[in-house]
């Protein structure tokens, strides 16, 4: 069916009558955006469920409605999510048992006498990841290349440096704004080269990332600390420094300023909903206290936007399903995925942003 017939045929004060994220009518072919979904958390150090993040925000999003007060018909643009591979999820399900007994094993104190057993653990997760990331790579480049914007919707956080990866060999230079309560500038982590705490690390690995903006962080090493005061391409707003200057009467519009000020022209924006307070993702792998309301850090996606810089892709990781028939962390992350697509959708002039 072809696009203008989708739209036509499509009712966006209705009930939702469509499969399609959001309850929208398009599919690959006529969306304009395509978000690939990562069923992944094989390194995952706390607690498990973002495997089910992106089928938790699919289900949340058929209660989001499609009006957006500042971009008009911003549904008319075409949002697609593609199938979630379920033969992704199940690797991820087999190796998360292989690494979740290593890592029991390193918290017992890694006794000698099973070091046999464990040694080639690292070695087997490391392959599977970037396995993964390459697939993810692989249906980026396929999706840029139909002149597609492309979204990633995860799974844990190391899913995102696949599609960092295609983006590099597409952009000669570009920025990351990173929100997240985590630094996740290890090199590795529990040994693990491809873990979901080294994800900054990997990707300032590509010489085309000039600029890592991170906001939020509250939770990291001091390893972590060393790296983003020394490395030049590191500008870090640490959340306890963005509360002290809210304290002490500095506007949030002008702390959105100096964050945009420190990006360059192209952006890449890598969500982690744990940079959210935890009331918002209480069931995410690693929470903790602090953090953002929703409206702080969309108006601060806005700010991007409206500065001219241009968004090049983005993703959104770490929503953790609750227990059954809770919806709540799907809700939020399907609210900010739909605002974020939209606004993704404006930086590249297919919407009008107020």
């Amino acid at each position: 069916m072809l696009k203008h017939t989708q739209i036509e045929n499509f009712d966006p004060n209705g009930v939702t009558m469509n499969d399609g994220i959001f309850g929208l009518p398009f599919d690959e072919n006529t969306a304009d955006m395509i978000i690939i979904p990562v069923p992944w958390e094989v390194t995952v150090s706390y607690s498990p469920g973002t495997v089910q993040g992106p089928e938790a925000v699919l289900n949340a999003s058929y209660q989001v409605d499609l009006y957006q007060h500042d971009i008009h018909d911003a549904w008319k643009m075409g949002i697609h999510l593609l199938p979630i591979p379920a033969e992704l999820e199940d690797k991820s399900n087999s190796y998360r048992i292989l690494a979740r007994n290593y890592i029991s094993w390193l918290e017992s104190g890694a006794q000698q006498d099973s070091l046999e057993r464990f040694a080639a653990v690292p070695g087997i997760i490391d392959k599977a990841c970037s396995e993964m990331n390459e697939w993810v790579y692989s249906q980026v480049k396929k999706f840029r290349s139909m002149g597609k914007m492309v979204a990633l919707l995860g799974g844990d956080h190391s899913t995102s440096l696949g599609m960092i990866k295609a983006l590099s060999e597409e952009f000669e230079s570009f920025g990351i704004l990173q929100i997240d309560a985590h630094a996740d500038l290890r090199k590795s982590y529990e040994n693990f080269e491809f873990s979901h705490a080294s994800i900054s690390y990997n990707a300032l690995k590509l010489p085309q990332v000039s600029k890592l903006v991170q906001v939020g962080i509250r939770d990291y090493c001091q390893s972590e600390a060393i790296l983003a005061k020394e490395n030049n391409r590191i500008h870090t707003f640490y959340d306890k420094d963005i509360k002290e200057d809210l304290y002490e009467g500095k506007a949030w519009k002008v702390i959105c300023d100096d964050i945009v000020d420190k990006l360059p022209e192209d952006v890449y924006i890598t969500i982690d909903i744990d940079g959210f307070d935890p009331k918002l993702c209480p069931n995410t792998g690693t929470p903790v206290a602090g953090g953002f309301e929703m409206e702080q850090i969309l108006y601060l996606m806005k700010q991007v936007v409206k500065s001219g810089k241009k968004i090049i892709g983005f993703d959104l990781v770490e929503v953790g399903p609750g227990p059954e028939g809770d919806e709540w962390d799907g809700n939020v992350g399907a609210r900010i995925l739909f605002r974020m697509a939209n606004l993704y959708g404006a930086s590249q002039g297919k919407l009008n942003l107020k």
